[in-house]
């Protein structure tokens, strides 16, 4: 007997402010020193929270920020603060220990 899968999706189960920063976070934990990990977390971040709606409010495309934080995607930095303004985060540094 064959197991059936679906296929797993992190957008769907964003649905609070607080999943979205306990995820990133995970995300930012996990990504060590790769930064396309980063770019990929934020834009399954925009797709939960409505990328046609982030586009108005970044005044970028839509199809700007999808080939943006697609996987062959290298945004730049203003654009992911952009982005990460657009979606109530906020971008923070601190000592690591």
């Amino acid at each position: 007997m064959a197991i059936k899968t679906t296929r797993w999706d992190s957008a769907e189960h964003l649905k609070t402010d607080e999943d979205v920063q306990l995820y990133l976070e995970a995300c930012l934990d996990e990504a060590g020193d790769d930064p396309a990990f980063i770019v990929k977390a934020l834009g399954v971040i925009a797709r939960a929270k409505n990328m046609s709606q982030l586009a108005r409010d970044t005044g970028l495309t839509r199809e700007g920020l999808y080939k943006a934080f697609s996987q062959e995607g290298n945004p730049t930095f203003a654009t992911v603060a952009k982005v990460a303004k657009a979606l109530g985060l906020q971008i923070t540094v601190q000592v690591s220990h």
